[in-house]
């Protein structure tokens, strides 16, 4: 990871100050790094140890960023990982217009490494993760929402670029089609129990653990699991507070749908189905060769669940 940290400073450099500002800003933000560690694990895993992993972790992590900043302005979010976003501190334009050359700057970075393979791989993913971002939007303020249209957006949004990392490591190790379906497999199913307990964290954390403002979901109007199985279980009355705060984004009635989704064990079943997917990524990863790496992988299924940031 410091030489991909390495990588990722030495790609941010641009001759325009402003990109160069905003990008190490948000990058040097910190974060979990999940993304990267997958490229790196599931090539170590299936014994590639070429220098292209470091280059293809950094490519991810800086697709993550690019949604982040974008999502950012999309979302009206005021903090992120502890501090001002980077709308907040540089501007809307500033933001979205430094995310489109982090986008344009990985996929540089990708014909470097000149695979096709690796291309369609991440040109699908982005597409994808596009796709997901359009659909969240569609979806603000439904409170009729289903809950498979709910894990729809996550599959594209966010495990998306789960599954294309870890299919990155079984690309670059020339692994069979069965090896790369199972590395995706566990990229997907993580990344969908990662975005649960995100999910969850919203309405269960506090902002100086989770980095963000606690409750920015409702005040953007967002139909998470959580609320969503709250109306399921709820009387009458508390499902329609709870579908008035969607549709309102109404952040002060915060204290009572917080209190609705404890009573109705909204809380503890999203972690139950954050469970279920981390299982799935847990016994995909079991099916790789022994090694050091894929008990990372393995331990990785557990901490996505079991964390309070």
């Amino acid at each position: 990871m410091l030489r991909v940290d390495e990588v990722i400073r030495e790609r941010l450099s641009s001759r325009v100050a402003l990109i160069d500002q905003i990008s190490h800003y948000i990058v040097n933000a910190g974060g979990k790094r999940i993304r990267p560690r997958l490229v790196l694990l599931c090539s170590e895993a299936l014994g590639f140890d070429g220098p292209e992993r470091f280059e293809l972790a950094a490519v991810v992590e800086f697709i993550h960023t690019a949604t982040l900043l974008h999502d950012d302005v999309v979302d009206e979010s005021a903090l992120r990982r502890g501090r001002a976003t980077a709308n907040a501190a540089f501007g809307n334009a500033a933001s979205v217009l430094v995310g489109d050359f982090l986008y344009s700057r990985a996929f540089q970075m990708m014909v470097g490494v000149n695979r096709l393979r690796v291309l369609e791989v991440l040109a699908d993913a982005t597409n994808v993760i596009a796709e997901g971002e359009v659909l969240q939007l569609m979806n603000m303020h439904d409170a009729d929402l289903a809950v498979r249209d709910y894990l729809q957006v996550i599959r594209y949004k966010t495990a998306k670029l789960f599954e294309a990392s870890a299919r990155l490591g079984a690309v670059l190790a020339g692994a069979d089609e069965t090896i790369e379906a199972l590395c995706a497999d566990y990229g997907r199913s993580l990344g969908t129990a990662f975005q649960l307990v995100d999910d969850l964290l919203d309405y269960e954390g506090s902002s100086n653990e989770l980095g963000k403002n606690v409750g920015d979901d409702l005040r953007e109007g967002k139909p998470t699991l959580p609320l969503l199985l709250a109306m399921e279980r709820a009387p009458p009355a508390d499902r329609s507070l709870i579908r008035q705060a969607i549709e309102q984004g109404e952040l002060q009635r915060l204290p009572e749908v917080l209190d609705i989704v404890r009573r109705t064990g909204a809380l503890e079943a999203t972690r139950e189905a954050a469970r279920g997917e981390a299982e799935q990524a847990r016994a995909a990863a079991s099916r790789l060769p022994a090694s050091p790496a894929r008990d990372a992988l393995i331990d990785l299924c557990l901490r996505s669940v079991h964390r309070s940031s």
